[in-house]
């Protein structure tokens, strides 16, 4: 199976760079796993709801355009369900066996997810109920996928 990382915002800071390169890394073995970033779209800081609303209907547009009707979407939301790194491991052996082409795990942007990408969200799931960075949540989300194949192999890492 195939994992691609969608992240709206661009990944700057270079300790979480580092970071999820390093478990992009220790993923290879078990599966192919691409990341994409930067699809966010330029915004006043002071922006209205009305503008926040238009900016997150780009962002949207730009997610939906990278994904095809055969492949599952995984919305990252607070509000989403919450799994132990067990769960999570026997979730992703169902995906894997899907008969999908691609499994998308999709990070909002500062302001959250285009309602289009909740709606066309395949599972919606939480790491917890507050709120991280994007950046951060791409960095966990990274290393709970390679703890979750290390689950599915019998391998020591996770405890």
């Amino acid at each position: 199976m195939k994992y691609r990382i969608i992240s709206v915002g661009k990944i700057r800071e270079s300790f979480y760079v580092e970071g999820i390169k390093e478990y992009m890394k220790r993923l290879r073995p078990y599966s192919q796993v691409e990341m994409i970033d930067g699809l966010e779209e330029k915004t006043n800081p002071k922006a209205g709801d009305k503008e926040i609303q238009r900016v997150l209907h780009k962002e949207g547009e730009r997610i939906l355009a990278l994904l095809s009707s055969d492949e599952l979407v995984v919305a990252l939301d607070s509000r989403g369900k919450m799994l132990t790194s067990e769960e999570l491991s026997a979730q992703i052996e169902k995906w894997n066996v899907s008969g999908l082409t691609r499994i998308n795990l999709v990070v909002g942007g500062s302001h959250g997810l285009a309602p289009e990408i909740k709606q066309r969200a395949d599972f919606t799931l939480s790491f917890s109920p507050l709120t991280f960075p994007h950046h951060m949540a791409v960095l966990i989300l990274a290393e709970q996928l390679y703890r979750s194949f290390k689950i599915i192999k019998g391998e020591p890492y996770h405890k």
